[in-house]
């Protein structure tokens, strides 16, 4: 596996990285979505310290990860719920 050294520039901080070359475009692309988010935070909310615009962006992702993690939660139910349906019409088809 190929390693990289990249380095990502979040808040006006560059953080060297050493990632596997498959990753390296998806932590260039997060990073850069995390410090356009910090930049709005900024503009849009009078954030004047990083550590607070840090902070809410932290708490943005969280809730964004734990959205999604609700929603497949609900989306593997609700195929499980279909697979079993088919699985009970395919048993009533065999009789």
């Amino acid at each position: 596996m190929e390693v990289r050294r990249i380095t990502i520039t979040i808040a006006g901080r560059n953080y060297p990285l050493n990632v596997p070359a498959a990753e390296e475009e998806t932590l260039r692309k997060v990073g850069k979505q995390i410090d356009n988010m910090i930049k709005d935070f900024e503009a849009n909310f009078d954030v004047k310290d990083k550590q607070d615009a840090l902070a809410m962006c932290s708490l943005k992702l969280g809730t964004n990860a734990e959205v999604a993690n609700l929603n497949n939660e609900k989306n593997i139910n609700a195929s499980n719920q279909r697979l079993v349906q088919i699985n009970q019409w395919l048993e009533e088809l065999e009789k």
